[in-house]
């Protein structure tokens, strides 16, 4: 069980700070239940209530400075995801974020982020699926690298897009 005051990630929301570990007084809610109240760091107004029985499949400890750092190494070699159904495409990004690894988000983040760019040099628009997975995996994985290497968001993104556009 996390303890109030650690940082987590959570799919969807990306890092978070718990503030309380509580019982949840609400109509249709079983009110034995324990739910942990995170607040997003990136939304200090905003408040996610997640049961603690079920976290595992939906939380994950922050990862460390030296995870951190081996993440950003891998960026160069993630495999890009080569779906070129954009149904099936986008099947595939909801796979690997089931999986909630940031080493398989990477990929995603690669991929979208290489489309874009490719469709943008040929006129035309990015994708809607694309740019939301791409803003959703950054979401999630550039919150984490800047709270555990204490960096802007910019800084992170720049880094990333250099390191893809160089591989």
């Amino acid at each position: 069980m996390y303890q109030i005051g650690d940082y987590i990630v959570k799919s969807g929301n990306g890092v978070c700070r718990i503030e309380k570990v509580m019982h949840l007084d609400m109509a249709g809610i079983d009110r034995n239940r324990l739910y942990y109240m995170l607040v997003p760091i990136n939304d200090e107004n905003g408040k996610v209530y997640v049961p603690v029985d079920t976290s595992v499949r939906q939380l994950r400890k922050v990862m460390s400075t030296e995870e951190a750092y081996a993440l950003i190494a891998k960026i160069s070699d993630a495999e890009e995801i080569d779906v070129q159904n954009d149904k099936l495409r986008e099947q595939k990004y909801k796979e690997i974020l089931k999986e909630f690894e940031p080493e398989s988000m990477l990929r995603i983040m690669k991929t979208t982020y290489l489309r874009r760019k490719e469709r943008l040099e040929q006129g035309k628009k990015n994708m809607a699926v694309d740019e939301y997975y791409l803003n959703l995996t950054e979401k999630i994985i550039l919150s984490e690298l800047c709270l555990v290497l204490n960096k802007d968001q910019g800084e992170i993104r720049d880094l990333f897009m250099k390191t893809i556009e160089n591989a």
